[in-house]
């Protein structure tokens, strides 16, 4: 692997308006229940999106990774790539209307050998300001892995049933769409396909199904946090991604009180943890 030391504290800077139909868009996706004007937390994650053209996308619909003094991500040989992990700050609400400038610095860039192979991991650093006002800080993880190999996607689980959450108190269960999946790329401009197109999620990459988007299971995570705590209740939002959602297979959301702050999770119908979470206020 190549030396990316170089690449280490580049920095882009992007800008955003958060309009009051972006807004509503955001609370129908996930059936939020909530009003007025000030938005929930995650919306930062909808806010100051690629841009990248079209013609610029690589075959799994992320933008081309290039060595050129424009790009931001090194181009990292490994194809795969994934939202592994976020320590998210809330520091001030977003309210509609608000003139959103986001800088991203490339924090550190580490090489490792996991069970399946050669793994890159890259940590981003985000600072979101909502006119002037810092309101969100963010260290990102994505991780970039090999190539899938070539065999049979994993089946769905026998069971359909839910798991045993009852030392869970918060709860909310749920079945993730197709149209959820559209409606939140389209929200956040992304195009992975392993999101969309069924054929390259299971041949190309070896999933069993379509992927819900990490980004969308954390959201939801801190929607059950506002549903039981309020409105922008929360100070850190802590999480790791440790398996796959996928379409049309149950998702079951939940939280309970831990040291000083909650834990919580999502899980599968077969009992695995999708996402791992933890929050204080």
């Amino acid at each position: 692997m190549a030396d990316w030391t170089a690449w280490i504290g580049r920095r882009i800077a992007q800008q955003d308006v958060l309009t009051p139909s972006a807004l509503a868009r955001f609370r129908a996706t996930i059936d939020s229940d909530e009003i007025g004007d000030v938005a929930a937390q995650a919306i930062h994650w909808c806010l100051c999106l690629p841009d990248a053209p079209t013609a610029t996308l690589g075959p799994d619909g992320h933008p081309l990774r290039a060595d050129s003094p424009d790009s931001f991500m090194p181009p990292i040989p490994l194809p795969r790539r994934m939202w592994a992990a976020s320590d998210v700050r809330f520091h001030a609400p977003i309210a509609a209307g608000a003139a959103i400038a986001r800088t991203s610095t490339l924090a550190a860039i580490k090489e490792k050998n996991g069970a399946t192979g050669q793994l890159v991991f890259a940590e981003v650093e985000h600072e979101t300001r909502a006119d002037g006002v810092l309101a969100v800080s963010e260290r990102q993880t994505i991780v970039f892995r090999a190539p899938a190999p070539v065999a049979a996607p994993a089946p769905a689980p026998v069971s359909t049933d839910a798991p045993d959450l009852s030392a869970w108190t918060w709860r909310r269960d749920l079945v993730p769409s197709e149209a959820m999946l559209f409606r939140y790329s389209a929200l956040t401009f992304n195009s992975h396909r392993i999101h969309y197109d069924l054929p390259y999620a299971r041949d190309e990459e070896g999933y069993r199904g379509l992927v819900v988007h990490g980004p969308l299971t954390a959201t939801l995570l801190l929607d059950l946090a506002q549903r039981e705590l309020g409105a922008n209740a929360l100070a850190a939002f802590t999480m790791r991604a440790q398996a796959p959602a996928f379409v049309g297979e149950p998702m079951h959301l939940v939280g309970r009180a831990k040291d000083g702050g909650w834990e919580m999770a999502a899980i599968g119908s077969d009992g695995r943890t999708i996402m791992a979470a933890e929050a204080k206020a």
